[in-house]
């Protein structure tokens, strides 16, 4: 087998891509969103290194869209082979590409109306046609099975524990065997499973978002979220989390209906307001054979976390609108996570000026983000063409990120018996350094950084 990298590499986070050859076909693994600044984010249009018609089959970790994100634009260019993905992953993708879609005709529409004369329209990276189009194509599967890719090449998804459905990738072929770590998530992550151990391997691509660093207590995460709550109770502010419509704001229900009366939610209306987390709910009920047992539990002996007393989930521009009107202490959860598209700005325009508003920052946010601006302590940040002033109080709880930490991540390479050499990805370089430091030093382990371009033969 011979890999070859692609996006996700050289100390990018986002844009999962990598190009696998055995038994004489070519796969993708992923195919995401670059995600960031401007700059970052122009890169998606530049063309493949690679000819989509050539690959013959796509393979998915999760639904990410920094994992999934150009899989529309990979079939406008030409692809028309299967898209694998498990059976949960499979029921998220068309919720998180035509939100994608819908963002990119309305990116290109807004830009158009103040095109001047000459100027060429600009057209949406995809639009909602293109991604019906690449959805005929997935096809579900089921983890901790093997499946035939053709010509002696099979797969098998082990679960990840990053989102629900999240699983890594294990491709064998010729008595040769590649694992792919996906996006891993931290060991009892509420809903989800544990990720699953990890086979032996002759090479390992592993994720590095968090290798050098370790979260936060998850103890001491929530003690922070009831202090957070309990301030915004005393001075009827506002609480405003930006969040991912998969995964985050399923688990910040869970602690929700978990903590219900600890934290006197009682005193609060609770918003959902993305249309997309929305959905995702519906999918999450559908996939509960997925959930761990403690999960099955609180459904069972807590208020339901998707359908509290106090939730209100805002589905349209009017109900979201009419949110600020709201009066006395409320919890805001609207996507996007990273704070650079989404309802969640609107929210945060109208809000950051009040000294009273709490905003919580629950997971990683990508350089050149709004979120990350925030929580580097911006004084004044830009939002819809406004200088809006920073008066809020920002808080950063890292203890409920999604991504497994160093320790997790480690520990999870440990779990190998044979300790393969690995290829890290989809870490800023600072973190991959430190991580494959760290690999090193407990494990002995021979450790690359994946560069675009660069190929590695197993």
């Amino acid at each position: 087998m011979q890999i070859q990298f692609s996006g996700g590499a050289g100390g990018d986070v986002t844009g999962s891509l990598h190009i696998v050859e055995a038994g004489g076909r070519r796969f993708l693994l992923d195919c995401g969103m670059i995600q960031g600044d401007a700059n970052a984010e122009r890169r998606n249009l530049l063309p493949f290194d690679f000819d989509p018609e050539s690959m013959d089959a796509v393979l998915i970790s999760h639904a990410h869209i920094d994992h999934i994100g150009r899989l529309p634009l990979l079939v406008k260019r030409g692809y028309r082979g299967p898209i694998y993905a498990q059976r949960a992953t499979a029921d998220l993708m068309p919720i998180m590409l035509l939100d994608a879609a819908g963002i990119q005709e309305g990116d290109a529409e807004r830009l158009n109306r103040r095109l001047r004369s000459g100027q060429q329209p600009m057209e949406p990276l995809y639009t909602r046609r293109d991604v019906e189009q690449c959805l005929s194509l997935i096809q579900a599967c089921e983890d901790q099975t093997d499946i035939d890719l053709g010509e002696g090449v099979v797969m098998h998804l082990h679960e990840a524990g990053h989102i629900l459905g999240a699983c890594s990738i294990e491709l064998r072929h010729g008595g040769k065997t590649l694992l792919f770590s996906g996006d891993l998530g931290p060991r009892n992550t509420p809903i989800l499973r544990d990720p699953a151990p990890p086979p032996s391997a002759d090479l390992v691509l592993l994720e590095s978002t968090y290798g050098d660093r370790l979260h936060r207590d998850k103890a001491m995460t929530i003690s922070e979220m009831g202090e957070i709550l309990d301030t915004a109770a005393r001075t009827g502010g506002k609480v405003i989390i930006p969040a991912f419509a998969v995964g985050r704001t399923q688990e910040l229900l869970y602690w929700m209906a978990q903590y219900y009366e600890e934290w006197n939610l009682r005193m609060f209306r609770i918003f959902i307001d993305s249309p997309m987390a929305i959905k995702v709910i519906d999918v999450y009920e559908r996939n509960k054979d997925l959930f761990d047992e403690h999960a099955r539990e609180v459904w069972q002996k807590k208020p339901n976390p998707f359908s509290m007393p106090n939730l209100t989930l805002s589905e349209s521009v009017e109900d979201s609108q009419a949110i600020n009107e709201v009066r006395g202490p409320a919890i805001i959860i609207a996507g996007s996570g990273m704070a650079n598209a989404g309802r969640v700005l609107h929210h945060l325009r109208h809000h950051l000026p009040n000294p009273t508003t709490q905003v919580c920052i629950v997971g990683y946010q990508g350089y050149g983000t709004l979120g990350r601006r925030l929580v580097d302590g911006a004084k004044t940040v830009r939002i819809h063409g406004r200088d809006v002033p920073v008066k809020a109080t920002v808080h950063t709880l890292g203890g409920l990120s999604a991504h497994a930490d160093q320790k997790g991540l480690t520990d999870w390479y440990g779990e190998i018996k044979n300790r393969p050499p690995v290829v890290l990805v989809h870490g800023e370089d600072k973190a991959r350094e430190a991580m494959a430091a760290k690999l090193a030093e407990l494990y002995g382990a021979d450790v690359d950084l994946a560069m675009p371009g660069e190929t590695r033969t197993v």
